[in-house]
């Protein structure tokens, strides 16, 4: 069927096709043959960023920009000296490199005045995402006293069995305390020997 010449043929061409079609345009088409143009949807106006992400992760480094060590337990217990005034007990893993320098400190719970829950899962997650050779363990007692609890001792041994598994050792485990007349505010259970650490 052809369009002819008509009004209202030429204006429903024209309103399919849009105002710049003219009569000569049109002769000779059948309304099959045309269909209307449809614009393609309009795309929202996109942003982008770019982020440079750095490929090494920087290690922390002490006054003189040197990577922090930590070798005895009292480059822990100074490391971790801020725990020693806490109301609460505060457990924390130091992840380390190959060469026992600080990769990382992480805070791995925030207990109660006197109890800090801790998950293998937890302590070994930092660890292995930051890809640390080896781990040392530090909390605190509220109380002052560095002494370790029967459960200090035994989340230990709990740990160094996962170190284990997962071939991160785990170096020491530190208390910290408030120093006094008969201690010297940290106790090292690795110095002590009341567990076992070796691999």
């Amino acid at each position: 069927m052809e369009l002819n010449n008509s009004t209202n043929g030429m204006k429903e061409a024209q309103t399919m096709l849009g105002e710049q079609v003219s009569q000569m345009q049109l002769k000779g088409f059948s309304t099959a043959e045309i269909k209307p143009r449809r614009s393609a949807p309009r795309r929202p106006a996109c942003w982008s960023m770019r982020v440079d992400l750095p490929m090494v992760r920087e290690n922390p480094t002490n006054a003189n920009g040197d990577p922090i060590k930590c070798q005895t337990p009292e480059n822990v217990a100074a490391l971790c000296a801020d725990l020693g005034q806490l109301a609460q007990e505060a457990f924390v893993v130091i992840d380390l490199t190959a060469k026992n320098t600080v990769n990382d400190k992480r805070l791995i719970s925030l207990g109660v005045l006197d109890a800090s829950l801790v998950a293998p899962r937890e302590v070994f997650r930092g660890a292995i995402v930051g890809m640390a050779k080896a781990v040392i363990l530090a909390h605190n007692h509220p109380s002052g006293d560095p002494a370790p609890s029967a459960e200090d001792i035994r989340i230990t041994r709990q740990l160094i069995e996962a170190g284990k598994i997962l071939d991160i050792k785990v170096l020491d485990h530190v208390i910290i305390g408030r120093p006094s007349a008969g201690n010297k505010g940290f106790y090292s259970l690795r110095e002590t020997g009341l567990v076992d650490f070796a691999a």
